[in-house]
């Protein structure tokens, strides 16, 4: 079984090509959660797509239809409260290439890599566990390489979610392109669970405060 089939029932309708203008009227705070991954069916529930796997999630759990098509992404706004604006993004660009979409929406929107919240798998942290940083490298993710490489800056909160670790003579990238075992479904789903619910965390109150919540202890 896929994750994907897991969280098929929070699927949004097929995104539209979007042509409205941003309407920033009465937002005192905007933040934007960014969950990587590849598009297209080939790659649905792969360890590789877990943070699209958390913007679904986080789609259903605040009520945000994640319709609109624009940036080369499938995109949605909602309010967390009066005044502060969630937009829920999915880059549609392939991994390596996701900055070029995350610089295209905070041009449009007019914000920095402050207001960005990124979400992604991480190989290094165990499965269904979750680790949140507000800057540092991008190790070796080329998702992360390409929004540092766009936006100038490593200096952004990102939430990396825990996919397993690789087996020792796997290819690296096979791995993180092959599906979670059943033996690891509830895991993964614990995982993209407590992934939404520190960005919510992280957008209501702060990062430190995520951090201490849900960080991994190492």
């Amino acid at each position: 079984m896929k994750l994907s089939d897991i969280f098929a029932w929070i699927k949004s309708p097929a995104p539209k090509e979007d042509t409205d203008e941003p309407d920033n009227s009465g937002v005192n705070d905007m933040k934007f959660i960014i969950g990587l991954g590849n598009p297209g069916k080939d790659y649905d529930g792969t360890r590789h797509n877990i943070g699209f796997e958390v913007i679904d999630k986080l789609a259903s759990e605040l009520n945000i239809d994640i319709n609109r098509a624009k940036f080369r992404a499938h995109f949605g706004e909602g309010f967390l409260a009066p005044g502060r604006k969630v937009v829920l993004v999915k880059p549609q660009t392939y991994m390596n290439r996701s900055g070029e979409s995350v610089r295209d929406i905070l041009n449009f929107y007019k914000r920095t890599a402050s207001d960005i919240i990124v979400v992604y798998d991480d190989c290094d942290i165990p499965l269904g566990q979750v680790r949140i940083r507000e800057r540092g490298s991008a190790g070796t993710h080329n998702g992360m390489k390409s929004i540092i490489y766009q936006l100038e800056t490593d200096e952004f909160i990102r939430i990396r979610v825990g996919i397993g670790e690789k087996p020792p003579r796997m290819d690296l990238a096979n791995f993180v392109l092959s599906r979670f075992g059943k033996h690891e479904i509830d895991s993964a789903v614990a995982g993209v669970e407590k992934a939404a619910e520190a960005a919510i965390c992280i957008v209501r109150e702060n990062a430190t405060a995520a951090m201490n919540k849900y960080n991994i202890k190492s």
